[in-house]
């Protein structure tokens, strides 16, 4: 325990605490009638994977959708996240430690530790996301987005300039998706906007004066 929170290894253990702190709040939420995941999934940037990778190059949005946001929950993500962090620090810590009886300084131990941590989150959403999307038999085909009112969620929809935007369907999944004006306007966050037709990972889209439930 003592070598777990020792300065070198302070960032990976407060990762596990995190880690662990949100598995037993949504644990408990749930219990409750309540959920972490879409608290969450409503606060942080929206963006969309398209089932066949294609990823607008838009800088963070582009590292987000990497991760899969918007293919499988955030709260799994951060969750997968925190633990391959927290893991591979603490696990490198100890190989050095029992090897040449040191450590690395935290903040530099942290480098590699997040270079095993995002790949590997990225390779275990992609599997979740898999069955996650295998299992969802009522959700609406990428075509049937045509036709949706959808929100801004993240960045400016300008011609050349995708944005992200978010709707929900019928049943109740939200889709996140690439926005781009059909129109020659620019959309901001917050502003509401009509699917007319999609081009690969895109979707082009017009103003919509009809409010989009979040």
């Amino acid at each position: 325990m003592e070598f777990l929170f020792s300065d070198g290894n302070y960032p990976f253990a407060v990762a596990l605490v995190l880690m662990l702190i949100i598995a037993v709040l949504e644990g408990v939420l749930v219990v409750i009638g309540l959920g972490l995941s879409q608290l969450i999934d409503g606060l942080l940037p929206d963006v969309d994977l398209s089932a066949d990778g294609e990823v607008p190059n838009m800088g963070l949005s582009r590292f987000l959708a990497w991760l899969r946001i918007g293919q499988v929950p955030v709260l799994i993500i951060l969750v997968l996240l925190l633990m391959f962090f927290g893991l591979s620090g603490v696990v490198l810590q100890s190989l050095l430690m029992s090897a040449f009886g040191f450590m690395l300084p935290a903040i530099i131990a942290a480098i590699p530790a997040l270079a095993v941590a995002l790949p590997l989150t990225r390779l275990l959403t992609g599997l979740l996301g898999k069955v996650l999307l295998k299992d969802e038999t009522e959700a609406l085909s990428s075509a049937s987005f045509i036709g949706q009112v959808a929100t801004i969620t993240l960045g400016e929809a300008r011609q050349g300039s995708p944005a992200e935007a978010r709707f929900r369907d019928q049943f109740g999944t939200t889709h996140y998706l690439m926005v781009e004006p059909d129109d020659g306007e620019t959309y901001k966050a917050g502003d509401n906007v009509l699917l007319v037709q999609q081009r690969g990972a895109v979707y082009q889209c017009i103003r919509s004066d009809n409010k989009h439930l979040q």
